[in-house]
């Protein structure tokens, strides 16, 4: 390129940050900008539009609860999917001489 940096004041540096930062952020509008018209274009080759396939991968099934497993028989409200750490009323129950069989749905 044949910028000298050792040479410049620390404004010139300054100066030359700024612009290489506003050359960056155009850069990326510009690379979003293609990589938007490329996806459009591959999603049309399939017959789909782009906002169609955004809607189906927006419909995983991530993020959803899972059906209760448990109930504690004292408390209906209580519940527990089997997931994760077992919940205190479940080691109570199991300390009490309860079966885990016992607190299914």
């Amino acid at each position: 390129m044949g910028i000298n940096l050792e040479k410049m004041s620390r404004k010139e540096l300054i100066e030359l940050g700024a612009q290489v930062e506003k050359a960056i952020k155009n850069a990326e509008t510009r690379e979003r900008k293609e990589a938007l018209k490329a996806a459009e274009k591959a999603a049309a080759e399939f017959g789909f539009s782009l906002a169609e396939l955004s809607t189906v991968s927006s419909q995983s099934t991530k993020g959803t609860k899972a059906k209760a497993k448990y109930r504690n028989p004292a408390d209906h409200s209580q519940t527990w999917t089997g997931r994760g750490r077992k919940p205190q009323w479940i080691h109570d129950a199991l300390k009490a001489g309860a079966d885990i069989s016992d607190l299914e749905v």
